[in-house]
């Protein structure tokens, strides 16, 4: 005869029942201990003396719930995560899984089944991957079969405890504070990026994104670009002293090398006020973002089988959409302080590199391994004496210019070879067109520029005496 086996509930309401049917006891304190009504305590008498013991277990014991996943779709989930996405984390993984697959399932119920092979996500805060430190090491002293202990060794050394950003409370209003840092990864296999990314402080909305092959003046140009178009000009940025805008050690301000520099002073033009730190906890949200998109993004560029810098640039586009739908606050919640975008042909003119340069003997000048020749917006050319100093310009959307006392000219190239010979050539030589050269109004004088670095270096060398 197959042994009945109750739970605890079920077993309290026989044990009450039996006692009261052997003893000839009191039905109303059966009610109260079962807390019923005395209709229900005449069933269940009924009940124990047509089937016994058997007659307490619930209806429901033994079967599958409707709602549950089968066998076969749990063990899809669990090989699908620890062999193609184990480095995903479970939230992102049950998007996944609902856009491939059509498996709509909650990360806990994810959860539940992954820990259950002693698998913890990437993310898992420090208690969690404590807890399951502790399980595995008991496994690991029950265990005596030496290939499952080197297993359970290797899965132990995965795991480690990371230490959470403390809080801080947000900004108030929408453009107040831009959190803005460059994130070293791997975000391809086998090449490394450094991903520019620009994040709002209020409502955690990411409001640009550019990869570079290092962290460099071209990458946060970039993301400035983006925030400039998308949103306006914002209040403040907020960001790592070690990689933005550093003078110190720098004995020309217009130094290859000291590009960080002009940032601040594109910012300075714009209005926008820069404060920096070395704690990179004072900054937790752009750090966390960093954490967030080494997580995510890679999954992403895998499954678009993206793996060049110029496809991964584009891709952002859309990603940053999809991004701040599922995490950034609406914006509407707060009031936004941004100013109104300025004209892209001020914006252009803005996100500018400085390089200063010397005339030669034949009043040229050489930059990026070419020649070149200023001229006037009707493209007549000025020569200049050897040794003339003069500032090149390269605008945001690659046009030069170059500022001579204060006096701007358009830069020609000088090619190394004429692209039409008036003795054997017999088509015309087109017409060309007048060169467009901004007014004096834009942020290239030279008096601004040199007040501008002298200023920074005089408050740099106060701040170390």
């Amino acid at each position: 005869m197959r042994k009945v086996e109750l739970n605890m509930k079920e077993d309290f309401k026989y044990k009450i029942i039996k006692n009261l049917v052997e003893n000839d006891g009191n039905k109303k304190k059966a009610a109260l201990k079962l807390n019923c009504k005395l209709r229900t305590i005449n069933r269940l008498i009924i009940q124990f003396n047509l089937y016994g013991k058997k007659a307490f277990i619930h209806g429901n014991h033994g079967r599958t719930p409707s709602c549950s996943f089968s066998p076969e779709v749990k063990a899809y989930v669990i090989e699908k995560y620890i062999n193609e996405y184990s480095d995903t984390n479970f939230a992102h993984f049950c998007e996944i899984l609902n856009e491939d697959d059509s498996i709509l399932i909650s990360d806990n119920t994810l959860r539940n089944w992954l820990i259950s092979h002693y698998v913890v996500s990437p993310k898992a805060k420090r208690k969690t991957k404590n807890n399951m430190t502790k399980l595995l090491k008991v496994k690991l002293n029950n265990e005596k079969s030496k290939k499952v202990k080197n297993e359970i060794k290797e899965t132990i050394s995965l795991i480690d405890s990371s230490v959470a950003h403390p809080r801080r409370p947000k900004s108030k209003y929408f453009g107040e504070m831009i959190q803005m840092d460059a994130s070293s990864f791997e975000w391809v296999p086998g090449i490394i990026w450094h991903l520019h990314l620009a994040i709002d402080d209020a409502t955690n909305e990411v409001v640009g994104a550019y990869f570079d092959t290092q962290e460099t003046l071209n990458g946060y140009y970039n993301t400035l670009y983006q925030i400039l178009t998308n949103y306006g000009i914002p209040a403040m940025f907020y960001t790592d002293k070690r990689t933005v805008f550093e003078y110190i050690r720098k004995n020309n301000a217009f130094d290859d090398d000291d590009t960080f520099t002009q940032f601040s002073y594109a910012c300075h033009t714009l209005g926008i006020d820069i404060k920096t730190t070395s704690v990179a906890q004072a900054k937790g949200r752009i750090e966390r973002l960093n954490q967030t998109f080494q997580s995510r993004l890679p999954v992403e560029l895998r499954r678009h089988n993206i793996n060049n810098i110029e496809a991964a640039n584009e891709f952002l586009k859309s990603y940053l959409k999809k991004f701040n739908s599922l995490f950034a606050l609406q914006v509407n919640i707060t009031k936004s302080v941004f100013e109104k975008q300025p004209p892209i042909e001020k914006i252009n003119c803005t996100l500018a590199i400085l390089t200063p340069r010397k005339f030669d003997s034949a009043s040229c000048i050489r930059y990026k391994n070419n020649y070149y020749i200023p001229k006037s917006s009707q493209n007549i050319p000025y020569y200049f004496k050897n040794k003339t100093d003069g500032i090149v310009i390269e605008s945001f959307d690659k046009k030069l210019y170059i500022n001579v006392l204060d006096t701007l000219y358009a830069l020609d190239q000088i090619p190394k070879h004429e692209k039409y010979s008036k003795e054997f050539d017999q088509e015309e030589e087109s017409k060309i067109k007048e060169k467009y050269i901004p007014s004096l109004d834009h942020p290239w004088r030279n008096d601004d520029i040199l007040g501008f670095f002298a200023r920074q270096k005089h408050r740099q060398s106060s701040a170390h005496v």
